[in-house]
C-alpha cells in the first residue's frame, strides 16, 4: 500500500512507515491541482496545517482508507466529506501539550515585561529602560477560559510564578478544579476579576467572539489578554479598539482569524506580542507527533486497531451495524446538549429504553460524551477518549435502564443538570436508520437531527412564526422544514426551524429581541 505524505515531516514517520512495509511519497507543498491528479494511488494521507483536504480531494481519493494529521486540530480536512466515503481521520492529540502552554507562558511574560518591543529598541541602538516598565505576576489573577490538556498545564505554570489563578469550564467538576488550584467561576467572574486572560477552547458558534466589545467592557481597566489557541476566539476588531482605548494593556496573539492576516495591523501594534502560530512549533513537539501518526497510521491499514479517530468512519471498525444509527443519534444530542446549555454541568443523566439500547450501553453512553464534548473542550475527541476524558474532568453520569419502551422500541433520553438550569432531550432511529428527535424538554416534537436550526421558545399566540419567517426572508434565509410543540394552548410553545443557510449573529438577536421570543439559540447538528 502507498501513503502520501503532502507537508513537511519529521524523518522518523517516514522511517516507521517504510519499516512497516509500505511505500511512502513524501511530497511536501504539492498543489491542490496535483494532489487531485494522483491522489487515487494512495491507501493513506499525512498532513500537518499546510494542507486543505478538501471535499474534491476526498471524492477522487478512491482508495484511500487512512486520513491522518500530525496534530491536534483537524480544522484543515473535511471530515464530513471522509465520513461519507468511509474514510477515517485521525489525529494525535496531546503531542503538543506541553508545547503549547510552555509558548503560552512564554509570551504572557513576554507581555508583561515588554520584552519583543525591548529588545528592538535596543537592537536599533536606544536605551529606553524608563519607557519599557513591566509588571510583575506575582499575586496577579490568572483567568483562563477553558481547563483542558493545555490549560492545566498552563495553570501549573502560573502557580509556579505565585499568580491566583481562576478558569472556566463548562464541564470540569469543582472537586478536580480544586485540586488543581484552581478557582472554577463564571465567565463573567473571569472578565471582572483577571490581570490576564488566556484562552484554551475549540473555535465554534459558542466561542467565536467570546472576548468581544461587550466582554471586554466588562474586565478590569488594564487587562491583558493571551490567544495561542484559535483565531476568532478573540474579536480582534473589538481588541484593537480597546487597546487603542487603553482598557486593554496589552495582548499575546499566537493565532489569528486569517493565516497569514492579510492586514497586520493588530500584529505591528505596539501593545501586541505576536508569533506566526509557533504553539506547537517545538522539535520535541513535532517528533512526537510524527512518530505517533505514523505508527497510528500503521496499526490501522493492518488492522491492529484504530487509535485516535476523530470523525463517524471510525465506526466501521467493530460497531454492529444495527447499533450504528443510535450511536450516531447519541453523539448528535450530545452535541445538541452542549450548544444549548448554560451554566456549570453538574450531572448528566442518560436513559436507556429498549433490549438493543441495553445491550450497547457503553457505545451509547461513549456516543453521548464525544458529542457533548467535541463542541465543549479543544481537543478532538474519539469514542474511546470520550469515557476518559468524563472521569478525568469529574463528570457525574447516572445511567438508566427501562424496560417499558413505551411508544418506541427504543429510546434514547439525555437530561444534564447545572447550576441554572435542568433539560432533557429524547430521540429515536425509525426503520433502522431514520433519526428523529421526538422530545425537547416537556415539549413532543419530530425532527430530523441534521443540519443549521433557529431554536426558540415562544408565547403561543397567532402570528409568532410570521414575525420570524419574515425576518429570515429579509436575511435571503431559507427555510428548510419545522417542528412545532406547546404544552397548551396560549402558554409557551417550542418552534425549531429547519434553514438551509448559515443564520448571521445579527440576524439572530434580531430573533431574540422580538415580543414573546425566548431562548433563541442557533444549532448545528
Amino acid at each position: 500500500m502507498k501513503i502520501l505524505i503532502t507537508d513537511p515531516i519529521e524523518q522518523s514517520c517516514v522511517d516507521i512507515l517504510t519499516r512497516e512495509g509500505f511505500q511512502v511519497d513524501l511530497k511536501p507543498g504539492l498543489p491542490a491541482e496535483e494532489i487531485k491528479k494522483i491522489i487515487h494511488e494512495y491507501a493513506a494521507l499525512i498532513v500537518r496545517s499546510g494542507t486543505k483536504v478538501t471535499a474534491d480531494i476526498i471524492e477522487k481519493a478512491t482508495a484511500m482508507k487512512v486520513i491522518g494529521r500530525a496534530g491536534a486540530g483537524v480544522d484543515n480536512i473535511d471530515s464530513v466529506a471522509a465520513s461519507r466515503k468511509g474514510i477515517i481521520v485521525m489525529n494525535t492529540p496531546g503531542g503538543n501539550t506541553l508545547s503549547t502552554a510552555e509558548h503560552t507562558f512564554s509570551m504572557l511574560m513576554a507581555l508583561a515585561r515588554n520584552i519583543p518591543n525591548a529588545n528592538a529598541s535596543l537592537v536599533a541602538g536606544r536605551w529606553d529602560r524608563k519607557k519599557y516598565m513591566g509588571t510583575e505576576l506575582f499575586g496577579k489573577t490568572l483567568g483562563i477560559a477553558g481547563l483542558g490538556k493545555i490549560g492545566r498545564e498552563v495553570a501549573i505554570r502560573a502557580q509556579a510564578f505565585g499568580m491566583v489563578t481562576i478558569g472556566y469550564d463548562p464541564v470540569l467538576g469543582a472537586d478536580v478544579a480544586s485540586k488543581m488550584n484552581v478557582e472554577l467561576v463564571t465567565l463573567d467572574e473571569i472578565y471582572r476579576r483577571s490581570d490576564f486572560i488566556t484562552v484554551h477552547t475549540p473555535l465554534s458558534d459558542e466561542t467565536r467572539g467570546l472576548l468581544n466589545e461587550q466582554t471586554i467592557a466588562k474586565c478590569k481597566k488594564g487587562v491583558r489578554i493571551i490567544n495561542c489557541a484559535r483565531g476568532g476566539i478573540v474579536d480582534e476588531a473589538a481588541l484593537l479598539k480597546a487597546l487603542d482605548s487603553g482598557h486593554v494593556a496589552g495582548a499575546a496573539l499566537d493565532v489569528f482569524v486569517e493565516e497569514p492576516p492579510k492586514d497586520y495591523t493588530l500584529a505591528k501594534h505596539p501593545k501586541v506580542v505576536a508569533t506566526p502560530h509557533l504553539g506547537a512549533s517545538t522539535e520535541e513537539a513535532q517528533e512526537k507527533v510524527a512518530i505517533q501518526i505514523a505508527e497510528q497510521i500503521a496499526d490501522a491499514l493492518k488492522d491492529r486497531g484504530i487509535v485516535g479517530a476523530v470523525n463517524a468512519a471510525a465506526l466501521q471498525s467493530g460497531v454492529p451495524n444495527e447499533i450504528k444509527p443510535f450511536l450516531l443519534l447519541a453523539e448528535k444530542l450530545g452535541s445538541l446538549q452542549a450548544q444549548v446549555m448554560k451554566g456549570q454541568l453538574k450531572e448528566l443523566s442518560i436513559d436507556l429504553t429498549g433490549e438493543l439500547m441495553h445491550k450497547h450501553s457503553e457505545l451509547i453512553k461513549a456516543g453521548v460524551l464525544r458529542g457533548l464534548f467535541s463542541k465543549l473542550l479543544s481537543q478532538p475527541v474519539n469514542y474511546i477518549s470520550a469515557p476518559v476524558m468524563a472521569q478525568t474532568m469529574g463528570v457525574r453520569i447516572s445511567e438508566k435502564k427501562d424496560v417499558d419502551s413505551g411508544d418506541y422500541a427504543n429510546l434514547l433520553t439525555i437530561g444534564y443538570k447545572t447550576d441554572v438550569e435542568q433539560r432533557s432531550f429524547a430521540g429515536t432511529v425509525f426503520g433502522g436508520k431514520h433519526l428523529k428527535i421526538v422530545r425537547l424538554d416537556k415539549y413532543y416534537v419530530e425532527g430530523n437531527p441534521n443540519g443549521t436550526f433557529l431554536y426558540y421558545t415562544n408565547t403561543d399566540r397567532p402570528g409568532m412564526l410570521a414575525k420570524v419567517g419574515a425576518l429570515l426572508a429579509e436575511a435571503n434565509i431559507n427555510i428548510a422544514g419545522l417542528s412545532l410543540g406547546r404544552s397548551g394552548v396560549g402558554e409557551r410553545a417550542l418552534t425549531v426551524v429547519g434553514v438551509d443557510n448559515p443564520i448571521p449573529e445579527a440576524v439572530l438577536q434580531k430573533v431574540a429581541a422580538l415580543d414573546g421570543v425566548f431562548n433563541a439559540k442557533v444549532v448545528t447538528l
